[in-house]
């Protein structure tokens, strides 16, 4: 879960920064939200085929692997001198995300059964959900108040301590009943699969499409001041942590009920935005169920 945590601070924490990166490199919102979209492409690329790489080694070493990349990569970040350079060592770890993510879910389910698989896979979506909580208004606040250089040294000091703390704490843990490769993507020939890939597609272009520019949103079209835009940020992360905690009762006892339901509620959300969007009120209020809707999503992704 801390783990995680420390891969999503990076990834998410962009998106409270996005306004700041755009003044500081001279280029629109629209291009820095690239910083966003294509970290999120190469997640996607990467995810069916690297945790199938990296399956036939000690996991973790691997989690140190990813780790220490995205530690390396953060603090060149902070010194970046051109926008380029900064798109660049942005993309790398995105290729990597998959391989930390698919070891700690994967984990948590097989150490809970069967049964309990949904509560597991939920506590570690708390650490998604905490680097919400951390990353996007900590990162907005250290923007605004210090520099945005700061901010950034906050994600590389972050997936750092990680690091060492898995260095420390993690057991290694040598692959076990190895399947070969080509077994394991003997999977992609059930068409359930391929509804669940789109199905999660949509689900997360539907809430992290709106959410990357959620930051510039509030500022710009709602007007709200810097300080109420990172209190709003934190308040999103806060129930998304309470929307994890809640799927995984949910997905335990009524999991069909859930997904069916789960869009309508998003879909609703959005078009209560579109109709009263520039109500800092409305605004404000459905934030934050959506961040409940958020956590859920997130675990339905795992489901």
């Amino acid at each position: 879960m801390t783990g995680v945590f420390g891969i999503l601070n990076t990834e998410m924490g962009f998106i409270g920064i996005l306004p700041y990166i755009a003044q500081r490199y001279d280029v629109t919102i629209v291009h820095a939200g690239l910083l966003i979209s294509l970290f999120a492409l190469g997640v996607a690329l990467s995810g069916p085929v690297m945790p199938l790489v990296f399956s036939r080694f000690n996991r973790k070493y691997v989690m140190l692997l990813v780790l220490g990349l995205f530690t390396i990569c953060n603090t060149i970040s902070v010194f970046a001198s051109n926008f380029n350079l900064l798109l660049a060592v942005r993309i790398i770890p995105a290729f990597f995300h998959p391989v930390y993510c698919s070891m700690a879910f994967t984990m948590a389910a097989e150490v809970a059964g069967v049964k309990a698989a949904p509560k597991a896979v939920a506590k570690i979506n708390i650490g998604v959900s905490a680097g919400m909580v951390v990353g996007v208004p900590i990162s907005n606040f250290l923007a605004e108040h210090i520099s945005l250089s700061v901010s950034m040294s906050f994600f590389a000091l972050t997936t750092f301590f990680v690091m060492m703390a898995t260095a420390f704490f993690v057991p290694s843990m040598p692959a076990v009943g190895r399947l070969s490769y080509g077994e394991q993507l003997a999977v992609l020939k059930k068409p359930m699969v391929w509804a669940s890939i789109f199905a999660i597609l949509f689900l997360n272009g539907s809430v992290f499409g709106v959410f990357n520019y959620w930051a510039a949103y509030l500022a710009s079209v709602v007007g709200l001041a810097p300080n109420l835009v990172s209190l709003l940020l934190f308040g999103y992360g806060l129930c998304n942590i309470f929307g994890s905690m809640a799927a995984g009762h949910l997905l335990s006892s009524r999991a069909e009920q859930t997904v069916k339901a789960f869009p309508f509620l998003l879909g609703a959300v959005y078009l209560l935005l579109l109709t009263g969007g520039d109500s800092g009120v409305m605004v404000a209020a459905l934030t934050i169920f959506w961040g409940v809707l958020a956590g859920i999503n997130a675990n339905i992704n795992q489901f």
